[in-house]
């Protein structure tokens, strides 16, 4: 899991969050095992990255009278989501920050070509001055998470002000996003061996998006 980039976070690879893995990585897990233990990382993933937001010192009164010299969350947060797997990240994410505000890309992988097709996007007036949380599960080729940078940088947010989470990361993903954005910070549970011949991580997960919400799993080998 080893990576060169500094802007690279994968969450701490403890027995739990293995075992965790063990479970939805299992091509015959139920689905309501899959969601259970997905939603149980996603929130870890969300946690970590919350913690790569800017800060402001605070000062409290405690009740004993004390002053606690402590931080305040950042208000101007955003998050994103790449419809559809990425809404698998929204409800975990209103849990911690429940009035954040939720914006919306649409971009679409070409199953033959690989290529991204942008389709949909829908962001709040004020996204420049925000801070942006990009949800998408799966990290592959990087052509999808490059379209959807781009999208927030034509938006006017500024590249080290992305903090991209992602379930699993493939290496030539995360060398592709940062060959073109180095100053986004990617959140992971796992950064995988490789990508096959078909673009999907090895050892891999099938479709995130088909396993979270029932529909067909294309990427499921028998």
């Amino acid at each position: 899991m080893a990576t060169g980039h500094h802007n690279v976070h994968p969450l701490p690879q403890t027995n739990q969050l293995r075992a965790m893995h063990t479970i939805i990585r299992d091509r015959d897990a139920s689905r309501a095992d899959f969601v259970f233990y997905s939603r149980r990382i996603i929130r870890l993933l969300l946690e970590s990255a919350l913690d790569l937001l800017p800060f402001d010192k605070q000062k409290v009164i405690t009740p004993v009278g004390e002053t606690f010299e402590g931080l305040k969350f950042t208000p101007d947060l955003c998050a994103v989501p790449v419809i559809r797997a990425g809404d698998s990240m929204v409800d975990e994410l209103r849990s911690v920050v429940p009035n954040i505000r939720v914006g919306k890309i649409l971009i679409q992988r070409d199953k033959t070509t690989k290529l991204p097709h942008y389709l949909y996007q829908n962001l709040p007036d004020d996204i420049a001055h925000r801070q942006v949380l990009l949800l998408e599960p799966m990290l592959a080729t990087g052509g999808s998470a490059n379209a959807a940078i781009g999208l927030l940088l034509d938006a006017g947010v500024r590249e080290e002000n992305i903090v991209f989470v992602n379930f699993l990361a493939a290496p030539e993903g995360i060398e592709a996003v940062h060959a073109k954005h180095p100053a986004v910070k990617i959140v992971t549970s796992s950064i995988e061996e490789r990508l096959n011949e078909n673009a999907f991580m090895i050892p891999g997960i099938g479709d995130f998006g088909d396993r979270f919400f029932g529909t067909t799993d294309s990427a499921v080998v028998r």
